[in-house]
């Protein structure tokens, strides 16, 4: 007789863990799906030239955000899924079109993205609110201004019009801190070592400019300095480039006499166009001989 043995294997199913079947770029790219369906949802469909009718769900949907950003909706939806790995800046660039989505929020999404933020494209600050203007009011007797990143002053306080007479002229050097280094017959005066304080304004230019991606900008005036200013060559020929930095500033004023300035320079929230400078005295004397001239 045969006798016929069999072993019996036990299996244990377990529940799919989708934490450990994903891959390490996939993990990362849950939050950018759970980011683009968030502002997904919150599009409006009317105002975007669809239908409203028949939704499901609030927002676009996803085959629109896909055509919007000239994308395939298949990949798109790998995206929202969390599946497969990191897209590219392009693609992230006109999903931020694609669902109309500010500046910092762009920024946002590269960070989750791509774990960097967007190459800069400068665009020209088209003025401040008047809440900064009133910030920089508040802070006299310490002169203080707000500058583009090509180094255009579109705001100051009365403070910084006294140290700077010339500050905010309509023609000349007065709108651009750069310019008034080389160009104000004036500036040797008013800075005491002058050619250390050239090189470092260079330096911070250069790197500013860069930051922004606005060479392109600056290469008229870059152009014009060379030419008028045989020490503003020689030192952007140099290539040297240095981060803004909080420092101490001496600076030698025809009526305040010599002034000690600790200064700051701070972002403005919501305009990454924009940087604030703080002069802020060194001694309560410097600050109420400033503060004197102004009531003068």
């Amino acid at each position: 007789m045969i006798v016929k043995s069999f072993i019996v294997v036990k299996t244990t199913v377990y529940p799919m863990n989708t934490a450990t079947t994903l891959d390490a770029a996939d993990r990362v790219s849950l939050p950018l799906g759970r980011y683009l369906r968030d502002r997904r949802a919150k599009l409006d469909p009317a105002s975007l030239g669809y239908k409203s009718s028949r939704r499901r769900t609030p927002g676009l949907r996803r085959e629109e955000v896909a055509q919007r950003a000239n994308i395939s909706s298949a990949w798109y939806m790998c995206l929202e899924q969390g599946r497969g790995g990191a897209p590219s800046a392009e693609v992230l660039d006109n999903l931020a079109k694609a669902l109309l989505l500010t500046d910092a929020e762009r920024e946002h999404l590269f960070l989750i993205g791509l774990g960097r933020a967007p190459e800069s494209h400068y665009k020209q600050p088209d003025g401040i609110e008047p809440r900064l203007q009133r910030v920089l009011d508040k802070l006299s007797p310490a002169p203080a201004l707000i500058k583009t990143a090509t180094w255009d002053v579109v705001a100051w306080n009365q403070a910084a019009a006294v140290i700077w007479p010339n500050m905010g002229e309509e023609t000349g050097y007065g709108r651009n801190t750069l310019r008034m280094v080389f160009l104000d017959p004036n500036a040797q005066t008013l800075y005491p070592d002058w050619e250390a304080a050239a090189r470092m304004a260079v330096a911070g230019f250069r790197a500013d400019v860069a930051r922004a991606g606005a060479m392109a900008e600056v290469a008229a005036m870059v152009d014009e300095l060379s030419r008028s200013s045989p020490a503003f060559k020689a030192m952007w020929q140099e290539n040297d480039v240095s981060d803004s930095a909080h420092a101490m500033k001496e600076l030698r004023h025809a009526v305040l006499g010599t002034i000690n300035f600790e200064v700051s320079i701070f972002g403005v929230d919501g305009r990454q166009d924009l940087t604030m400078m703080v002069f802020l005295p060194a001694s309560r004397g410097e600050a109420e001989r400033i503060a004197n001239l102004l009531q003068q």
